[in-house]
């Protein structure tokens, strides 16, 4: 028995949520009048990982988690559920006509209701058995196991996918929610569900717990291994008389940061615009905090700077990296040594309508002075944004 979540290693509180003994040792592969005699139960102990706080079973996996059997997909009304839920799933995300995975289709009851609904319906399936009978149905899957994302399926990348629950019997679930979204095309959807953890402890549901379900999923832990292993959750709300967590999600892409090119650019002629107006050497600026160190790199204006203002006496002395500008006391305005300064840039961040009261207090409008703000450089007159 493990002391540590299968999903993301922390300790589990060490104390068991609930012990279960003589329980059944699986829910398939039920014995027959010669098995009796070497049948038994189980203990089962239910515990919480006290990171993630993921409920979960330390029991050892059934030897036959790769190949579940789904027996409500035979259900008439489980049928005509799945087609109102997979119709408004591929209406919704423009999936009609379009490469739809099932992952662990078993015998293909589901993927068939995909492809009937309008998907371009494929499936990947562990147990040789229901893969010949999916072929033999005329659908296509593909025999083999997502257990991470080096395994590449032949008929990816996807732009959507159902696991549908199967996941809570998954030891490394998230390595195969990983191997998922490595399949997939960007922007793929896709739909999640598990049994509903939330259900069972509020109904008093003692009775639902099966060696078969590692995991037992509530709304906030069902999420954040999503959003942890390479998904977007758009919806999660509960299904089938609320005895499922149904989640909708989409493969997470990267974020689009292009909008900051144009704001450094936008920032830079207001830069220029300013110290156009001075020669080389005659404007210093105040601040050498991260952001204005930052700045005077990104500009490019280094060499166009006398020297740098602060009032930390730690940083006085010192010069600034990277552009190698003298770091000096706000004092030394008044000296002759930083002479022939005729402006002041300010970028002291929340301090600069502070720094800028403080130059006309001290120096009158010895100096221009301009502060940055919303992405440009303001001058300021007498107090006055110009």
């Amino acid at each position: 028995m493990s002391n540590t979540c299968r999903i993301c290693g922390h300790p589990l509180f060490p104390t068991p949520l609930l012990v279960q003994h003589d329980m059944p040792a699986a829910a398939q592969g039920l014995p027959t009048a010669d098995g009796l005699a070497a049948d038994c139960g189980v203990s089962l102990a239910l515990h919480q990982c006290a990171g993630c706080g993921l409920v979960q079973l330390t029991n050892a996996p059934v030897p036959y988690w790769r190949d579940v059997i789904r027996a409500a997909g035979t259900s008439p009304e489980m049928r005509g559920f799945r087609l109102a839920q997979f119709g408004t799933w591929l209406d919704t995300h423009r999936l009609t006509g379009r490469k739809v995975l099932e992952v662990g289709c078993g015998g293909g009851e589901y993927l068939a209701l995909l492809a009937e609904c309008g998907a371009d319906a494929f499936g990947i399936e562990h147990k040789s058995e229901s893969v010949q009978a999916c072929r033999a149905a005329g659908l296509r899957v593909e025999e083999a196991f997502l257990d991470g994302p080096e395994t590449q399926l032949a008929d990816g990348p996807f732009d959507g996918f159902a696991i549908l629950n199967f996941l809570e019997h998954i030891p490394d679930a998230h390595r195969t929610l990983q191997g998922i979204a490595a399949n997939l095309s960007d922007g793929a959807t896709g739909l999640v569900e598990v049994p509903n953890f939330d259900m069972i402890v509020q109904q008093g549901l003692f009775a639902e717990f099966i060696p078969d379900h590692l995991y037992y999923f509530t709304r906030e832990t069902l999420t954040g291994l999503l959003e942890r292993n390479g998904f977007e959750v758009l919806d999660c709300r509960p299904e089938w008389h609320d005895y499922v967590l149904s989640a909708t999600v989409r493969k997470r892409c990267p974020l689009d940061l292009t909008p900051l090119a144009a704001c450094q650019a936008t920032l830079k002629a207001s830069f220029d615009a300013f110290l156009d107006r001075f020669g080389a050497g005659r404007v210093a600026i105040w601040g050498a905090g991260h952001q204005a160190l930052a700045l005077i790199s990104l500009m490019g204006i280094a060499p166009r700077i006398r020297c740098v203002l602060d009032s930390a006496p730690f940083k006085q002395g010192r010069f600034t990296p990277a552009t190698h500008l003298p770091i000096v006391a706000p004092e030394r305005l008044s000296d002759d040594e930083a002479g022939n300064v005729e402006a002041v840039i300010v970028l002291a961040a929340s301090y600069s309508d502070e720094v800028a009261r403080i130059l006309r207090e001290r120096h009158g409008n010895r100096f221009s002075v301009a502060v940055l703000r919303d992405n440009r450089l303001e001058t300021v007159i007498d107090g006055a944004a110009q």
